[in-house]
């Protein structure tokens, strides 16, 4: 916490841009060092980003200076990747799914708690405003004591806009696991742990077309489900059901929207770390929009990183390796539950991370910092 924490990228494609904007506004981060099976595109981030080197993988796993390494190679290695870090030494930061099965996950929390390093991982959207203003809600008993929830993600197929699509339409793709990470993490966040889930699956299609880019015209194999619904039962007795689609074109319903006993709120959509809290009290007349009450104002990737930086250790990072594995088990139980007819017990379980003060994140670990030194 006295310094900053020396950052290495492994993986510099499409989604790095976000946390460069991010990285740059934060000086509990120091970017050292970036690198990509694609030298160019490794040396183009540092060009573009001064007193950064762009290396090898090997290299960066092997640099004296690199603290933790943030991962953004595609969700097929994202175990891997990991487990190199941790055997160099590092603590790890990963784009979701922290793994593309629980069981890779299982590897990489194991192995990290061995080395003694730190595990974290997206979505960390869940530490803006908007969830955290909602979460601030529950937990003041603005609705009383939560009975159920909502969250619904809809979308025609991303073969209209997506010139590569082909990865979401085979295993470890889908809408689920491609979107259910910021919907699971922040029910979890919202409304604590699950202990059982139950799902149905389908797809209307084998194929797809691809609708933009060179490829444009050619088809695409269907081999997911690309509808997806469940119930996830809390352990605190409160349901979510899920709608996640791939297939249906429109949806006018929330992204999430939780009831409890004395009142309704309508959730900011989670893939942003803002937007409005909207609450329906009984007896009152209409929706009134919360104000902003908690979470990391003017937030954006990347910030979970620097929430890591400021965790004691020892302790669970907010978006931390933990609440990435049970999202996971429970979006691998909901697609189990699909196929088999049964409903699945949830083996793992996750301690709600504490609520995120009202804060702009750089001046807030500014204090802990000038504290620490004290």
């Amino acid at each position: 916490m006295g310094k900053p924490l020396k950052v290495g990228i492994i993986g510099c494609g499409a989604i790095i841009a976000q946390y460069l904007a991010n990285f740059r506004k934060l000086g509990q981060i120091d970017l050292v060092a970036v690198a990509d099976l694609d030298p160019a595109r490794a040396q183009a981030v540092a060009d573009d980003y001064e007193g950064v080197r762009a290396i090898s993988v090997e290299e960066l796993l092997a640099a004296d200076d690199v603290e933790l390494v943030l991962n953004l190679t595609i969700p097929a290695a994202h175990a891997d990747v990991a487990l190199k870090a941790i055997a160099a030494g590092k603590s790890v930061y990963g784009e979701k799914p922290l793994a593309a099965t629980t069981a890779e996950a299982r590897q990489v929390l194991d192995a990290a708690r061995e080395a003694g390093v730190a595990v974290g991982c997206a979505p960390d959207t869940v530490l803006g405003t908007g969830i955290q203003t909602a979460r601030k809600a529950i937990d003041d008993g603005l609705i009383g004591a939560p009975i159920s929830a909502s969250a619904t993600m809809v979308t025609p197929g991303h073969e209209r806009w997506h010139p590569n699509p082909d990865f979401y339409y085979q295993p470890g793709g889908g809408p689920l696991l491609d979107m259910g990470p910021y919907y699971v993490t922040a029910l979890v966040t919202l409304l604590g742990p699950v202990v059982s889930v139950i799902g149905a699956a389908s797809h209307t299609r084998n194929e797809r077309t691809i609708g933009s880019g060179p490829r444009q015209g050619e088809k695409v194999p269907v081999n997911i489900d690309s509808h997806v619904t469940g119930v996830l039962v809390h352990a605190s007795g409160a349901l979510s059901t899920l709608f996640m689609s791939f297939d249906a074109v429109k949806s006018k319903s929330p992204n999430i929207e939780i009831h409890g006993e004395r009142g309704s709120l309508v959730v900011p959509d989670p893939n942003h770390f803002d937007g409005d809290v909207q609450l329906f009290s009984l007896g009152a007349e209409d929706w009134e929009t919360l104000p902003v009450s908690a979470g990391y104002v003017d937030s954006g990737r990347g910030f979970g990183i620097a929430d890591l930086a400021s965790t004691p250790a020892g302790a669970e990072p907010r978006a931390g390796g933990a609440m990435a594995y049970h999202a996971l088990e429970v979006m691998e139980s909901v697609l189990e539950s699909a196929h088999s007819g049964a409903a699945v017990a949830i083996r793992s379980t996750v301690e709600r991370p504490a609520g995120v003060e009202l804060a702009v994140l750089a001046e807030e670990l500014d204090r802990l910092q000038t504290q620490e030194a004290v």
